[in-house]
């Protein structure tokens, strides 16, 4: 991604999250650019953010008015906002189950490229990205910066509690811990 692109995808962040609070619809900004926002390593290719299943169809009545190209891919737990080039995913079922708005009111605001916007506290991120694991997508590589960076914002514990019937996110913790990325008192065994 060119210096150029980099700059529209955080523009675009920017124009969705203020449409968003306009809207009065609980949101929050999660995936890559949460993560960035709480000291992770900056996504390349999209921004994520989360609504409430039972409000995508008024979230996207609010951004086509505003003018943004809206598109439907196949997968239907999201939708997606082109502003020019740029892509927002808007994701409104995640790990499997549709979102609540209780899920985006947990988000705590924090200012990110100067606007202030809910972004999912560090745990429930490192939950969402370790529930997305599977023998399709099993990249431990890009989730090993995203959890140093994020380490002393989550809890372990719970981590492992919410993921513990994904056999890929129980791998994923015991790579952790023996990296020393976490530790053993960290993901104590319930």
């Amino acid at each position: 991604m060119t210096d150029e692109d980099q700059q529209n995808l955080r523009e675009a962040l920017k124009a969705v999250a203020v449409a968003l609070k306009e809207s009065r619809v609980p949101f929050a900004l999660i995936g890559g650019y949460a993560a960035w926002a709480r000291g992770g390593p900056e996504p390349d290719h999209d921004v994520d953010f989360l609504i409430a299943e039972e409000d995508a169809d008024e979230v996207e009545s609010v951004l086509a008015g505003k003018g943004f190209e809206i598109v439907h891919p196949p997968e239907d737990w999201l939708f997606k906002v082109f502003v020019d080039d740029s892509m927002i995913d808007i994701i409104h079922r995640a790990c499997g189950s549709p979102a609540q708005r209780s899920d985006a009111e947990r988000a705590s605001l924090l200012e990110v490229l100067s606007v202030q916007m809910p972004v999912l506290e560090a745990t429930d991120l490192v939950v969402q990205k370790l529930c997305a694991l599977d023998e399709h997508y099993c990249d431990f590589a890009a989730l090993l910066p995203v959890a140093r960076a994020l380490r002393e914002q989550v809890d372990w514990d719970e981590v492992r509690r919410a993921t513990a019937e994904n056999d890929f996110a129980a791998a994923m913790l015991f790579l952790l811990q023996r990296l020393g990325v976490i530790d053993g008192s960290d993901c104590t065994d319930h």
